[in-house]
């Protein structure tokens, strides 16, 4: 069977016996029966058994790897200090803000709703009016209607900005129209909370005093309540407990609702209870679940979930109905108390403009006591004027408070500091304010003027009469309103466990779009979604576990479509899992560059093996987790062997990488390290190698011969884009909506070659992508690496680039580049329409080679924007590439970008109306400002010639004329050299005018600065000077980790005129040009080409010395030339005179070499038509290597090709005409390149057919490789000089018409100027003759360049550093979201020790499987002291080292060897590993570890004892597992499901001919598992060059088992 993979004969003691000896052997190792310890204890070099490393005596000596701290490895705990103290400072504040904003909010709602009752009466000051007097105040009807339209403005704003939120979603994206029954449900709810809010706020709070009020708002959870207690369901634990609690807190809040009207017996508090449950049911959807166990609930969770869809259709109208409904309430209301509906309206501007307040003095009979009546003829009055605007001021405190308390309470949630700074602020905002409303009204009704300079003194709450705080404990039903609050902490309880991911969005979050203003706590509590748990749960662990089939590493469960099962969802948790493919490109790299790259991909390794063994032994859930493989793809990574010019071999950068992964390994791990040899595959493309990396991950590298498949980095691209979301997505046999959920969580990491990153700028990026679906691409802070001046600019150039330019376009639209050297692209975004498919484009036009090739990953992004996806930008994602260090490789990459930079804005621009209305995240204000800035760049060497002209005139006192003439004779001398000359002439040119333009500039900033202190800090030059460089500055303080970036400005501003004059015009002219221009190699050449050009310098140097003045004392009397005469003379080569001429007579050497050249080409022509004839009577020239020359030929994957060579064509070596017969090759069975030495000893093993036939049909589709056609050549050249022309023509025409316009509006400068309203000069002068003062003023004159930076160049500079101050903040609050403080939690001791393991199970996990050590390694840098290095056990460490150990390289392994050293019997194991630096390792600690691993070890033995028969998922059973040697196979090399049967055998379809042919691997079988399945040994299933049989065993047989629905039993092959 094609799935019991070809492996060759088990050596001599190990055969089945070894391989079951060997299995349970070790009891170190391998008491888990998972046989993950197989990777390095079996086989490990490549074909050596040898397992123990020994160590000869004198040869001990060692030469660890030393940890170099760079890149991003760099020393960041000044960092980390910063942030954690920053975070500190969040969580204070937050907790500050969110708790004042709440009880403002709340005291501001109570003391409007106090001055809304009518006929109030109160105590007056009587300060100001006789302090022996006793005064009273009732408030007028125009006072109480300001306080009605403050109430209705507070309710109103809310939900205004909920209609217009939900109108821009509805109207910029997408929405869907609810179900007119579901829509009326909702309807019906929101206006119960409108009309319910309405009765709260002008009935029930005015007729209760203000604490009563602020009790009773602990009472609106009733339905959240009962629907909480009803949508319970058997799942849960402890359900009869939780539902008593629930019954407990339902009774709690009715009690509140009848309390007060049953005891104080007033009519009009009976509509306390109706206003309560009416309010209440406007937060019914939280709190129902589709699960529930009663029908009437489940329907109403369905609603819910369709409202995810159709809120905002749903709140554009109901927005604009509640507002309506709460005004006509209130109106309602108004008319029932006796009033005129219309008075709200005829008052509104008395009410909020000045009017009298009447104040009665009271009779000193009274005693104080407020009179029923204050109409009696003995009573006097004071009219007083009243504080109109103090209603205005509350209003703005009431809207501001709670505006803030929502804003910094959401803040909190993103970056989870939940429960401190929000749950714990939401729940105490009524305890404080029933305090201070206690403190408060017991201080007025003590001295009725403690407030008179702060609240008006016929303004305050409405207090209890006779209060006294002793009478509040009994009377005021304090211990009745404990149990409401208690009750609404109860049902509330879901915002103390939030489980919402980092950055979540406000729609996760929060259940209605907006909060409810005038009971902002309760919206707050009630609102917060309790639904928001992570995609994969901890629940579903064990499920993704049997779904993998106890795999060790797979980037998805493999199953077949079971979506029409009746009881199975079609989705699974697993499909939801992220999965990271990391596709880097590599051509020319140098060797730290490949270090640098490999480390990353080392720490990932290590970071994803963490995270999959705390989760498979630990048992516990990580948010984080994500599965990961990487993918390099080499381009050109073949040259000519060294042997012969018919072989291939892999070049010398693909050799250097295979070399550097034990170093870059071993530098990681901290120890030496050696990885298994890479199994190498023969491909239709080339070749590959995989490595399997410590933490089992998968490292493949796909080496491109370029003869077979089109090369250059777009292509690259390609292929990794339709291999891995083509063949090992699309073609897997199971449901669409599986794929969709797949492909959504699938990323594409696509790096260089050279990137160096960690893996936490990874997760960062992946945050970005969860919190945003429509998200298709994010990319991070690129850092460059390198030394001198041109790195330095570089520095600033991106600090720059990233604080401002990227930062502004993430927050006011999109970004518009995500560079391929570090960006994360969504699998489904790249797989949509006109994204992937129009990305394989070939350029036919000269456009497209500038568009298309020169900025493949900018035209990329620009794809994705075309359909609707946003493009984000994270500077907290940190990534660290090399840069161009040299003048002349940094001007060619720059000659790539800028007109690619160009022409992709451009086509946004021109396609702007449709990107608007399919993207969501762009507008016409971002085109604009994308349009300022294409403007700025076209304009960009005109500007800078006229700031240059400027300058010479101010710095050398020369006129303007002399200055234009200065400045354009080198301008346009290099424009002429640029035209003319060669490349490396043009950069020569450029570097010399760079260096005096450099020089010029210093010069013109000391000149600049002298005209500055002359015309002082108000000039426009100044104030613009100063605004750039400040902003500059305050962004680098914001970026603190990047602030030494600033202190390369100096060199960026001298470098302006070469950067933005002289590199434009470079890019403009070479438009042309389309090589890549950067890490150029020479190309190994055959001895044919040798030989040849050999000949033609001998040649050359021949005719040089015939030309020469004594070239008549040679021995040769001609120059080779057709034509010679009887008399002939020259001088000095400078000509030469021939007199009668005639043909010139042959040598007869050279005729005999004629001849036998003419003879080896009519002899090889031959040889080519008689192996055409008869191909098994002569061997095979090449195994296909050259291509047919015909234009657009597809047939290059054909093993050879008929054709015959010409001549020059003909480079068979010497050796070929020898009587050794050769090898015959085939290119993808046995190629010269898998048996070169330098490829290391690695395994050969070969594709499946589906996957030779997947690369063969891609290749002929889109990347087969494009003839060398001369006439199409010539064609695209001559279309790209036509296009540099034009580009050319049109860029000179408007610099020259711009600088024309600005330069004579300059000489006329003293008619045309703006005056300057800063920098006022006054001139006073004395006239001693008149004796008068003459006092004049003179004003600086804004010319016209400065007009043009200052509104063009300022305008940007605004935009951008507004822009960049909000996503600072945004950066902020994700750098903050990641961040853990560990002392601002529960502390270690509070914690169980199961929640200690599982809050530090990654990182445990980390240190328990270093490789550090685990041979016995010992630190170098032992012992402490100031005598450490003299107590260093040197000698005895390298006694030590001598030992024969076995080798263990493989993560998992030194965990589990760890682990199972694990005892809390300290006294038996005193070398118990050290689990993290701050978790201390008590008994308890290690006892908790020490009950899951037997926990873990007893499922293991449990599964493994299952009958191997058994019936599995997919109803398949197996015969006797014999491999094709007729030996029982080693239960190492194949995984067995719990079942008994491997999961990689469930999709092996191919047992055809052709996959004998090629034999069975894990990257070829039909997308086994979405995964490059290759076994973990590598060892037992590769196919070694031996003689293959050619038949399959017939015990290979599969058979469908008797399913479960009933299925009949069939034998057919899979």
């Amino acid at each position: 069977m094609s799935a019991m993979r070809h492996r060759p004969m088990a050596p001599p003691g190990q055969g089945a016996g070894a391989a079951a000896a060997g299995e349970h052997g070790d009891s170190d190792d391998n008491n888990f029966t998972d046989d993950e310890s197989s990777p390095l204890t079996h086989d490990i070099y490549g074909g050596s058994q040898r397992t123990i490393q020994e160590t000869k005596g004198w040869d001990v000596f060692r030469d660890p790897p030393i940890k170099i701290e760079t890149g991003s490895t760099a020393n960041q705990e000044c960092l980390e200090l910063t942030v954690k103290i920053l975070k500190i400072f969040a969580y204070v504040i937050t907790f500050i803000i969110v708790l004042t904003g709440g009880v403002i909010a709340k005291g501001t709602m109570l003391f409007m709703t106090s001055q809304v009752r009518k006929d109030k009466k109160m105590e007056y000051c009587n300060k100001d009016l006789g302090r022996d007097k006793s005064f009273v105040v009732r408030l007028p009807e125009e006072e109480r209607v300001a306080w009605i339209w403050a109430l209705l403005i507070a309710y109103a704003l809310p939900e205004i900005g909920a209609l217009i939120r939900s109108a821009r979603i509805c109207f910029f994206k997408t929405f869907k129209v609810p179900k007119t029954g579901h829509f009326l449900f909702v309807w019906l709810m929101e206006s119960l909370s409108a009309v319910g809010m309405a009765l709260l706020m002008f009935v029930v709070l005015p007729q209760i005093d203000a604490i009563q009020g602020a009790m009773l708002t602990n009472c609106l959870c009733v339905v959240p309540g009962i629907f909480g207690l009803l949508s319970r369901t058997s799942k849960e634990g402890k359900r009869f407990v939780k539902v008593i609690i629930d019954l407990a807190a339902v009774a709690a809040q009715v009690t509140g609702l009848v309390i007060w009207p049953l005891l104080e017996n007033r009519r009009e508090l009976w509509v306390i209870p109706v206003a309560c449950v009416m309010i209440s049911c406007g937060w019914w959807e939280n709190y129902v679940s589709p699960l529930s166990p009663l029908g009437l609930v489940r329907a109403l969770g369905r609603i819910k979930e369709e409202m995810k869809y159709t809120r905002y259709f749903c709140h554009i109208f109901l927005s604009i109905w509640k507002i309506l409904l709460f005004f006509t309430v209130t109106l309602l209301i108004y008319w029932a108390q006796g009033e005129e509906p219309g008075n709200l309206f005829a008052m509104y501007g008395d009410a909020f403009g000045p009017h009298k307040i009447i104040v009665y003095e009271l009779p000193a009979g009274l005693g104080g006591v407020l009179p029923d009546t204050l109409e009696s003829a003995n009573i006097d009055t004071v009219d007083v004027d009243a504080d109109y605007n103090t209603v205005v001021y509350v209003l703005l405190l009431q809207i501001f408070g709670a505006y803030l308390c929502y804003i910094f309470g959401k803040f909190a949630c993103k970056i989870l500091i939940q429960g401190f700074s929000y749950a714990f602020p939401v729940s105490l905002t009524v305890p404080l304010s029933v305090t201070f409303l206690i403190a408060a009204c017991g201080i007025r009704i003590d001295d009725p003027c403690f407030f008179h300079d702060t609240i008006p003194d016929y303004l305050f709450f409405t207090s209890p009469s006779n209060f006294r705080f002793n009478n509040f404990v009994t009377e005021q039903m304090a211990w009745a309103w404990i149990l409401w609050l208690l009750s609404q902490t109860w049902i509330a309880l879901h915002i103390w466990t939030p489980k919402c991911e980092r950055l979540a969005t406000t729609e996760k979050l929060f259940v209605q779009p907006m909060y409810s203003s005038l009971l902002i706590d309760q919206s707050m509590a009630l609102n917060r979604r309790r639904d928001d748990q992570a995609d994969v749960k901890t629940e579903d662990l064990s499920e993704i576990e049997k779904e993998k089939g106890d795999e060790y590493y797979e980037t998805i469960s493999v199953h077949t479509d079971r979506s029409s099962a009746p009881n199975k969802p079609s989705i699974k948790s697993s499909d939801n899992i992220t999965r990271i493919y990391s596709c880097a490109t590599m051509w020319h790299e140098t060797k730290d560059e490949m270090i640098e790259f490999l480390k990353s991909i080392m720490r990932m390794d290590e970071d994803q093996c963490a995270r999959r063994v705390a989760q498979k032994y630990l048992r516990v859930l990580d948010p984080d987790y994500y599965e990961f493989e990487t993918h390099i793809f080499f381009d050109d990574a073949f040259e000519i062997s060294d042997h012969s010019d018919d072989d291939i071999q892999c070049n010398r950068f693909v050799k250097l990488l295979i070399a550097t992964m034990d170093e870059a390994a071993s530098e990681i791990h901290q120890t030496t390290i050696r990885l298994r040899p890479p199994k190498k595959y023969p491909t239709p493309y080339g070749g590959r190698l995989v490595w399997t990396l410590p933490g089992k991950t998968k490292f493949i590298t796909h080496l491109k011969d370029k003869d077979r498949i089109r090369h250059r980095k777009r292509w690259s691209q390609v292929m990794y884009m339709y291999y891995l979301l083509g063949h090992r997505l699309m073609e897997l046999p199971i449901s669409v909506d599986r794929k969709d959920a797949i492909a959504e969580n699938t990323y594409l990491l696509t790096l260089d070659g050279d990137i160096d990153f960690k893996p936490n700028a990874v997760t960062l990026l992946v945050d970005l992508m969860k919190k945003n679906k429509n998200l298709g691409a994010a990319c991070g802070r690129i850092h460059p690496v390198g030394s001198g001046p041109m790195v330095w600019y570089q520095l600033f150039e991106y600090a720059i680039g990233h604080w401002l330019q990227k930062a502004t376009e993430h927050m006011i639209g999109c970004v518009l580049c995500s560079p391929g050297c570090f960006s994360l692209f969504r699998g489904k975004a790249l797989m949509d329409d006109n994204v992937m498919k129009k990305y394989t484009t070939r350029s036919d036009e000269a456009r497209h080679y500038v568009q298309y090739d020169q900025g493949e990953d900018r035209w990329l992004c620009t794809l994705l924007l075309q359909r609707g996806y946003r493009v984000e930008y994270s500077a907290a994602s940190d990534a660290y590439t090399h840069c161009p260090e040299g003048f002349n490789e940094f001007y060619n990459q720059r000659r790539r970008w800028v007109p690619s930079t160009i022409a992709n804005i451009m086509d946004l621009l021109a396609d702007a109306k449709r990107t608007i209305k399919i993207n969501d995240n762009i507008s016409l204000l971002y085109i604009f400002y994308q349009m300022m800035l294409m403007g700025g760049t076209i304009l960009g060497p005109g500007t800078i010639f006229l700031m240059l002209v400027g300058a010479f005139v101010a710095a050398f006192r020369i006129d303007n004329w002399t200055s234009f003439h200065y400045n354009i004779v080198p301008i346009l001398a290099f424009m002429v050299i640029c035209f003319t000359c060669k490349s490396n002439i043009q950069l020569f040119v450029a570097q010399v005018l760079s260096t005096a333009y450099a020089l010029i500039m210093m010069a013109v900033i000391v000149g600049t600065a002298l005209q500055l202190g002359e015309d002082g800090i108000g000039s426009p030059s100044a104030i613009f000077l100063i605004s750039m460089v400040g902003s500059f500055f305050i962004a680098a303080c914001l970026h603190p980790q990047e602030f030494w970036c600033i202190t390369c400005g100096l060199i960026y501003l001298l470098s302006i005129p070469s950067m933005y004059l002289l590199l434009i015009l470079y890019s403009i002219i070479n438009l042309n040009v389309v090589s890549w221009g950067t890490r150029e190699v020479v190309a190994k050449k055959t001895k044919k080409e040798l030989e040849a050009e050999k000949k033609a310098a001998e040649e050359a140097k021949k005719r040089v010395k015939q030309k020469s003045m004594l070239s008549f004392l040679q021995s040769g009397i001609g120059d080779n030339g057709d034509e010679e005469g009887s008399v002939e003379f020259s001088l000095a080569g400078l000509f030469r005179c021939i007199f009668c001429t005639h043909g010139k007579t042959s040598d007869e050497k050279q005729q005999l070499t004629s001849i036998a050249e003419s003879l080896d080409t009519i002899k090889h022509r031959m040889d080519t038509i008689e192996s055409a004839v008869d191909p098994h009577g002569h061997h095979a020239s090449r195994h296909g290597r050259r291509r047919t020359t015909s234009s657009g030929s597809k047939d290059h994957h054909l093993l050879t090709s008929v054709a015959e060579k010409s001549g020059d064509e003909s480079d068979e070596s010497d050796s070929d005409t020898s009587a050794e017969p050769k090898q015959e090759r085939d290119f993808l069975t046995n190629p010269y390149w898998i048996e070169d030495p330098d490829v290391r000893k690695g395994e050969v093993d070969f594709l499946s057919s589906t996957e030779i036939q997947f690369w063969k049909d891609l290749i002929d589709q889109y990347l087969y490789p494009i003839d060398n056609d001369p006439v199409e050549q010539a064609r695209i050249a001559k279309d790209l000089k036509e296009l540099r022309d034009s580009s050319v023509f049109a860029f000179f025409m408007i610099n020259a018409l711009f600088v024309l316009i600005v330069f004579l509006l300059q000489l006329n400068k003293d008619n045309i100027h703006v005056k300057w309203p800063f920098g006022v000069r006054t001139n006073i002068t004395y006239d001693e003759t008149t004796q008068e003062v003459h006092i004049s003023k003179e004003y600086l004159q804004l010319e016209p360049i400065g007009l043009v930076f200052v509104f063009f160049f300022a305008l940007i500079l605004i935009i951008q550093f507004t822009a960049m101050l909000f996503h600072r903040f945004g950066t902020i609050s994700h750098i903050l979201a990641s961040t853990e403080l560990n002392f601002c939690k529960k502390k270690s001791e509070d914690l169980t020790q199961d929640q200690l393991i599982d809050k530090h199970a990654v990182e445990i996990v980390k240190n328990l499987q270093r490789l550090q050590g685990i041979d016995g390694d010992y630190d170098n840098d032992s012992g402490s002291g100031p005598d450490r290095i003299a107590r260093r056990k040197t000698i005895q460490n390298l006694e030590k080292a001598r030992q024969p150990r076995r080798q263990i390289g493989t993560l998992d392994v030194a965990f589990k060897k760890r682990f199972l050293k694990l005892t809390a019997d300290a006294e038996n194991n005193p070398a118990t590993p050290i689990l993290t630096r701050r978790l201390t390792m008590r008994a308890e600690t290690i006892r908790a570890l020490e009950v899951r691993k037997n926990s873990v070890m007893a499922e293991r033995r449990k599964s493994a004892m299952q009958t191997l028969g058994a019936k599995n998922e997919y109803g398949i059973t197996t015969g006797a597992p014999i491999n094709n040697n007729g030996a029982l196979p080693n239960q190492r090399s194949g995984r067995v499901s719990n079942a008994g049967i491997s999961i990689k055998d469930v999709f092996n379809v191919n047992n055809g001919a052709a996959e004998q042919i090629y034999g069975s691997n894990g990257g070829g079988t039909i997308n086994q598992g979405y995964e490059h399945v290759i076994d973990e040994d590598g060892d037992g299933n590769s196919l070694r060059l031996t003689t293959r049989n050619p038949h399959p065993h017939p015990h290979h047989q599969v058979s469908w088992g008797q399913n479960t629905n009933g299925g009949g039993n069939g034998t057919g092959r899979l």
